[in-house]
């Protein structure tokens, strides 16, 4: 089964690249970025990779971590990381437990594990998916609307619960 925008993700940890244990159960401090993707090293995830890191200052700016999650080892992540540079963790699902509580499914005929990016609220709501094997670059370009309608959408609401209480106040 498939998360859908407006499902809750269920609680869990994952080691990141320097094998320390990474709980994630919400309510989270701020919005999370989890991006899945096929493999490190190779040509497609690393410009998704590069992408998300030529980025991150838009995201930190936003209010939003980020978290590379894949079915590889922590040691192959920290390498992978440490070669291109990347200021976020990268989270090793080695089993596909996440992947598979998330709903990620194979691409390409069943032959490569999925690439998924979920944006996820504060409360640990889904808010936004993108789905594409092929256009890396659509992952971020794609979080980063989403991000700006969703932080926009949370500013509209925030004034008409001011207002209202204003207005109770008068």
């Amino acid at each position: 089964m498939s998360l859908k925008i407006g499902d809750s993700i269920s609680s869990f940890s994952l080691l990141d690249e320097q094998e320390v244990e990474r709980e994630f159960k919400a309510p989270f401090e701020k919005k999370i970025v989890f991006f899945f993707y096929p493999k490190d090293n190779t040509p497609g995830c690393t410009r998704e990779a590069c992408a998300f890191s030529d980025a991150f200052e838009d995201f930190s700016k936003s209010g939003v971590d980020i978290y590379g999650i894949s079915n590889d080892s922590a040691a192959s992540h920290r390498g992978f990381k440490m070669s291109n540079n990347l200021p976020y963790p990268l989270l090793s699902d080695p089993k596909g437990r996440v992947r598979e509580k998330f709903g990620v499914k194979k691409d390409l005929f069943g032959l490569l594990p999925g690439r998924v990016t979920y944006i996820v609220d504060e409360n640990g709501i889904v808010q936004h998916i993108y789905k594409s094997h092929l256009n890396m670059d659509g992952h971020i370009k794609e979080s980063l609307d989403a991000i700006d309608r969703i932080n926009s959408s949370q500013k509209v609401k925030l004034f008409h619960e001011q207002s209202s209480f204003s207005a109770t106040l008068k």
